[in-house]
């Protein structure tokens, strides 16, 4: 499933194609079929917006069986002319199978998807100085062992983190080899879980801190092909603080790698990112986050270096 805003120009159009030919067309196959939804009151855009991308599709040997646009209210199937009304009980069967189906309800906006990854951040703002002298008394490796412990622990109890135990886990975080032991946990298995411990903490965690959870929460929403929910975690990454796993999170999704592609790609890519990241620190230079995709991070120095 991809996700774009309606384009309501030629030329925007063609960003949108120039955008999506590369995924589509390196993973059609023959017979291969999609539906396009365009949800908004503007119907001719939708309609103008949905003819084109059903041509350009067909270039790459995709066929559009549906062509539907919805006001809420109203529908229309541009394919066949057919019209009619989305009532009330209708949108309720539909909300009462998603929630049977263990399915999310999706967002109405990108906007109130983004709003729902901001949190109360200054509990564990507070919280971070005596982490992080917790954790210079430590060792890292002791660090890292209890950062998987408690981990393992929420895998089977879902019981948020405290205040103490998110800014301990925050801190941790910061030390590569800790941040790699934790995302090696990642499978198709438990990404849920990860899901919902990483969401948490990317609403709690100031931005020195930040970085790590929501290119966690970015990867394990890449997993469960979610792909907006991994952009709007990718943008809480905060701009001054450039991190090579939420670049490399956004490449797969710039390109369309199927999360399936993982298991042959991740004992590489879990090493780029581990190479590039280990001069990573919470108070970096003021540099911008407009990196290309794959490029390292902007090097800095490392603590104690």
């Amino acid at each position: 499933m991809t996700r774009v805003d309606l384009p309501r120009t030629a030329a925007e159009r063609e960003e949108v194609w120039d955008a999506l030919s590369g995924p589509y067309g390196r993973h059609a196959r023959p017979g291969t079929r999609l539906a396009i939804i365009c949800i908004t009151e503007d119907r001719r855009s939708a309609e103008l917006a949905s003819h084109h991308l059903s041509n350009r599709l067909e270039t790459v040997g995709i066929t559009t069986h549906i062509r539907l646009w919805s006001a809420g209210d109203r529908w229309r199937e541009f394919n066949t002319g057919q019209t009619g009304l989305q009532t009330q009980s209708t949108a309720e069967k539909i909300a009462a199978a998603t929630v049977l189906t263990g399915a999310a309800q999706p967002a109405s906006s990108r906007a109130s998807l983004a709003a729902s990854l901001i949190g109360a951040r200054d509990p564990i703002t507070q919280l971070i100085p005596g982490a992080r002298a917790a954790a210079a008394a430590s060792t890292p490796a002791a660090e890292r062992d209890w950062a998987l412990d408690r981990l393992e622990q929420f895998h089977t109890d879902g019981n948020r983190l405290s205040e103490i135990d998110g800014a301990r886990m925050l801190v941790a975080l910061e030390t590569i080899s800790t941040r790699d032991a934790v995302w090696e946990d990642m499978t198709k298995e438990n990404h849920t879980s990860h899901m919902a411990i990483w969401n948490d903490l990317t609403r709690r965690a100031p931005d020195e801190v930040r970085a790590a959870p929501a290119s966690m929460f970015g990867f394990a929403s890449w997993l469960h092909g979610d792909g907006a929910k991994a952009w709007c975690a990718l943008d809480q990454v905060p701009a001054d603080r450039p991190y090579s796993m939420a670049a490399i999170v956004a490449s797969a999704l710039q390109n369309g790698i199927h999360p399936r592609e993982w298991e042959r790609y991740q004992t590489q890519m879990r090493d780029l990112a581990g190479e590039l990241d280990e001069s990573f620190v919470p108070e970096p230079p003021a540099h911008q986050r407009d990196l290309p995709p794959m490029q390292p991070a902007p090097d800095r120095p490392a603590p104690g270096r």
